[in-house]
């Protein structure tokens, strides 16, 4: 799971906007993936006002490591970043959610600019304005796009260097192929001679990582639930959630974390005029999340266009944060 809760998934949080356009975008691919082999959703669809709510929960838990731990790095090696990339360079988030870790290098580093991207427009410009507050001197540009797909920076910032900010572990929400395709893009958005910095969650204890994904207050239990009640809110399902259970695992072949919603029993749900039959234990697979070793993600930033320049990890190497250039 990604501790930015705009963009938990590893693409981008759907629009808020609940615009007639963004709710047949919904039910279009809630079909295409419930009619799938095996069945899935689409992370982005976790976010809606009630999962946001239970993923910032979520990132409070004590089980759960990752938001507190990319903090503690940034923090912590906040010179030694700021020593690796140039002065007044523009910083661009990629699916910029609550600035709090960007707040930390913004306030360490010497930026001439900010330049937060993510598909809710409403929500950037609200966090522009307490930004520009606590950064009187800082330009900031926010830009309203999907992150995943080519988009264009502001032609303020064209002529500054550029530095890429990817955290919150959210590329190891994306398939490997997609992982090196967004490295791949970014890399031509920012630049020849850009830097990116990206947080990695790492390969661990495997307890520590089940409980992670399985807290025993049940929250993460109740925001994978919600993708189906948003399913009944917005798009009219009948999905009984209580016929549904949580179950998150660790896929040790794949090196990764797999969330999904196991049936209880043999059922159908109906969505849109479309039938779909459950067998007991049968499930929607709706998130994963990719665990790596430093130099599995480093053999993936060659692989897609960029040298690796530092990395740094906390104490007990559960979490790291990449330095990369191009």
């Amino acid at each position: 799971m990604n501790p930015d809760a705009a963009t938990f998934s590893g693409t981008p949080r759907s629009n808020e906007t609940g615009s007639s356009e963004s709710t047949r975008t919904f039910a279009r691919d809630a079909i295409a993936g419930l009619t799938h082999h095996p069945k899935q959703l689409p992370p982005k669809y976790f976010y809606d006002a009630a999962g946001s709510e239970l993923f910032e929960q979520i990132t409070r838990l004590p089980e759960y490591y990752p938001t507190r731990t990319e903090l503690g790095i940034l923090r912590d090696r906040s010179a030694e970043i700021a020593s690796i990339i140039p002065e007044h360079a523009a910083l661009v988030e990629f699916g910029a959610g609550a600035p709090t870790k960007a707040r930390l290098l913004l306030a360490a580093c010497e930026f001439a600019a900010y330049v937060p991207v993510d598909i809710s427009g409403d929500f950037l410009n609200a966090q522009a304005r307490g930004l520009r507050k606590e950064f009187p001197h800082l330009e900031i540009h926010p830009v309203t796009a999907d992150f995943t797909a080519p988009f264009h920076l502001p032609d303020q910032v064209a002529a500054m260097p550029k530095v890429g900010f990817f955290p919150g572990s959210t590329l190891g929400n994306f398939e490997p192929h997609e992982a090196n395709r967004f490295l791949r893009g970014a890399r031509d958005i920012l630049g020849k001679g850009a830097y990116m910095l990206i947080g990695v969650d790492l390969e661990k204890n495997e307890r520590r990582m089940y409980e992670a994904y399985n807290d025993a207050a049940g929250v993460t239990a109740r925001f994978n639930l919600n993708m189906l009640a948003r399913v009944n809110r917005e798009l009219g399902g009948n999905f009984d959630l209580a016929a549904f259970a949580h179950r998150a695992i660790y896929n040790r072949e794949r090196h990764r974390i797999e969330m999904h919603l196991v049936s209880k029993k043999p059922q159908t749900a109906r969505l849109h005029g479309h039938s779909f039959a459950f067998r007991a234990g049968e499930s929607i697979h709706t998130e994963s999340s990719y665990k790596y070793s430093i130099e599995r993600f480093n053999a993936l930033a060659k692989g897609s266009g960029w040298t690796p320049v530092a990395a740094w990890t906390d104490p007990e190497r559960m979490f790291s944060v990449h330095a990369l250039v191009c």
